[in-house]
């Protein structure tokens, strides 16, 4: 069967949903056109600037669409099978993770574009507050181990194509540092040229490209100048990525993050269309060279013994659900939101966008051979040789298609990383309360401090075998993530029940609450609460991770409780969505 048997309908199934949910969605949230946002009545160029909503919409679409839905939906297609894998990226993005990302926008607008932690604050309380921060800081840190090693793991190496040819991971780490260099020019350009932004975008989009042709000439090979293993390089690529976001996260918005997001977002539109046009106009389909291959289900549990439920509903994070998208949503789209309206193709348009990226990732899994090797590599790999294999179909040079894959990647996980490090380096000084530049420095070197500790430790398996850092994490990174848009439709949930009482927010926001949170908190549960037994019975582990682990299914629990107490208190509707509810909370209570 071919991949457009796939590939096809389930465009058209997010399409309609965009159509039919989401208008839905719009009418039940009350959005109206000449509502005045945050961003007009706030407005100062500088935080809080409405923009129009194409703009914002490539800018939204880079900042949440990093590696999730790249490596997760290739990591279940090959532990569980592709189909379990699309039937969960196309129902959870529709009704659940759109559902969690529109609201958050929502919820944030309606309450001077704060962050959603402020708001679980407004409509529950004080220590919900910090308790829900602590948790955000936590499931950040897993974030930045999981993708700086994985990103690390494309500079080292060379993989060898089917036709014989070789990408070397120097190549790709050249191509990666003159990504760097070029939006720092073209935001040079812009604020100091003032150079308009599709003038920028001509100019610097294909000197990206530029740098990922070139970038297999003049290869940036760590391990052969310092003489190390690839082993040793990649440690070395994984603190050298650290001090990037340590720097990144300090250096003003508009001189690397804005100018780069741009770009990462062209980047995203680019490699949806190249596979799709790829895979529609070949007549190579014909003779089967993008048919499935990959078995549609390969049983409930796993080679390494996790099972399908709940592993699946953690392991796809950012393709389906993300908890990191509130984030992104609360703390800067809102205060750029022109207009109400513009809500639904920016939350919950750009989440399915986001899932049909997913969707051509699975499909990278879905033309291997059931006992191809290719299956037990990382998934970048992975996901750069389908894409590669896509975009010869168009006449791509199988070299340049592999490079500009894992370009992709790495250019996505750039926009993850820094953006976490700043969001860190906010949390922890709100939480110290410390602020000008030494409370920056303080916030910017714990978040990017505390993954190195975790990159550098040794990983190992039951049996003793060195395990790579990202595999650790991953399943971590999934299930605090999760678990984060969970704690966001929980305190979304009570934001409305307090303020309109009408059934249809426990459909709506309800039962997405408790489904994410139940899944997340099982998968959790049963990678962190093993780790404190032994055959002897009760230990105490010498791994940080469990613990963190421990600390995080502890904090929700505590949320939990905040919000059932919050609900169960007997309190009449108070008016519109966007009300601060009650006395008590209007005292600090």
């Amino acid at each position: 069967m071919s991949l457009l048997y796939v590939l096809l309908p389930s465009a058209l199934v997010l399409a309609i949903a965009y159509r039919v949910y989401g208008s839905l969605l719009a009418r039940l949230f009350q959005l109206d056109t000449d509502a005045a946002t945050p961003a007009v009545t706030l407005r100062d160029d500088v935080d809080y600037a409405p923009i129009p909503p194409q703009l914002l919409l490539g800018q939204h679409f880079s900042a949440i669409a990093a590696a999730g839905p790249i490596v997760g939906p290739i990591l279940a297609g090959v532990a569980f099978g592709w189909l379990p894998a699309l039937l969960w990226i196309l129902i959870g993005s529709i009704f659940i993770g759109g559902v969690h990302d529109f609201a958050s926008l929502v919820a944030s607008v309606r309450h001077k574009a704060r962050s959603i932690a402020e708001v679980v604050r407004d409509h529950m309380s004080q220590r919900s507050y910090l308790l829900f921060l602590a948790f955000v800081w936590i499931a950040l840190v897993y974030i930045i181990v999981a993708f700086t090693d994985i990103t690390a793991s494309s500079f080292i190496g060379r993989q060898v194509l089917e036709n014989g040819e070789t990408v070397s991971g120097g190549g790709i780490a050249t191509s990666s540092l003159l990504y760097l260099v070029i939006p720092m020019i073209m935001g040079a350009c812009m604020r100091y040229a003032k150079m308009p932004l599709w003038l920028a975008t001509a100019i610097f989009l294909p000197l990206v490209g530029l740098a990922i042709w070139i970038g297999q000439f003049f290869p940036f090979d760590l391990g052969q100048m310092l003489g190390t293993s690839d082993a040793t390089a990649q440690k070395i690529w994984g603190v050298l990525l650290l001090a990037y976001c340590l720097v990144a996260a300090m250096v003003p918005m508009w001189m690397l993050l804005q100018p780069r997001g741009h770009l990462g977002g062209c980047f995203l539109y680019v490699a949806l269309a190249g596979a799709a046009i790829g895979l529609m106009v070949s007549d190579r389909l014909v003779a089967g060279d993008s048919a499935i291959r990959y078995p549609a289900f390969t049983g409930w549990q796993a080679s390494n013994g996790q099972n399908l439920i709940p592993m699946l509903f953690i392991t796809i994070a950012c393709g389906a659900c993300s908890g990191f998208h509130s984030l992104i949503a609360s703390g800067t789209t809102s205060k750029q939101l022109r207009k109400e309206t513009d809500a639904r193709p920016i939350g919950y348009g750009t989440m399915l966008l986001e899932a049909m990226v997913a969707i051509v990732s699975l499909a990278c899994v879905m033309v291997l051979a059931g006992d191809s090797k290719l299956a037990s590599q990382p998934p970048n790999f992975i996901y750069a040789m389908g894409m590669g294999r896509f975009l010869e179909i168009l006449g791509v040079p199988a070299t340049i298609g592999v490079s500009f894959a894992l370009m992709a990647f790495t250019t996505f996980v750039y926009d993850t990383l820094d953006v976490c490090t700043r969001l860190g380096r906010y949390i922890i000084q709100e939480l110290t309360g410390l602020s000008g530049k030494a409370g920056g420095w303080l916030g910017t070197t714990l978040t990017a401090g505390v993954p190195l500790v975790f990159l550098l430790r040794p990983h190992v398996d039951a049996a003793g075998n060195a395990v790579p850092v990202w595999k650790t994490f991953w399943s971590l990174f999934g299930a605090s993530n999760q678990l984060l848009a969970a704690l966001t439709l929980l305190g979304v949930t009570v934001w409305l029940w307090q303020t309109r009482r009408e059934t249809w927010v426990w459909l709506v926001t309800g039962v997405p609450t408790v489904f994410m949170y139940v899944m997340s908190t099982w998968a959790l549960a049963s990678m962190t609460l093993p780790k404190f037994r032994n055959a002897n019975g009760f230990s105490l582990p010498a791994d940080p991770v469990p613990w963190a682990g421990l600390v995080l299914l502890s904090l929700a629990a505590v949320m939990l409780v905040e919000a059932i107490r919050v609900l169960a208190m007997p309190q009449g509707p108070q008016g519109g969505l966007g009300s601060v509810v009650g006395s008590r909370r209007a005292a600090g209570a």
